[in-house]
């Protein structure tokens, strides 16, 4: 199983990709845990995590976040704009898992 973090500012908006990532990933047969939390919380939030994503809307925080990320040896990056803006689940899943190794 894969466990994916999203992170934004309140947790909230990112409900929906994490739903669409969901549906993605069962189409796939592949097991995973997503879930979204404000950007605030990312210290508390990375037990077994296999990578981080941040919101475009909280891109600008990541050198700040990357550095909580690496010292817990997650991966992290930002969520490509167009992909988060037209919610594409399938293709963000892809991007999580390339940048898990998975």
């Amino acid at each position: 199983m894969m466990v994916i973090r999203l992170f934004c500012n309140q947790g909230m908006s990112t409900s929906l990709l994490v739903n669409k990532m969901k549906d993605a990933a069962a189409a796939q047969g592949f097991e995973v845990d997503i879930a979204a939390y404000p950007a605030n919380e990312m210290a508390d939030r990375l037990d077994g995590v296999d990578c981080a994503l941040l919101g475009p809307q909280v891109g600008y925080l990541k050198g700040k976040l990357g550095d909580i990320c690496a010292s817990a040896n997650v991966p992290m990056d930002v969520i490509p704009m167009v992909d988060y803006g037209m919610c594409n689940g399938e293709k963000v899943l892809a991007f999580a898992r390339k940048l898990a190794g998975k």
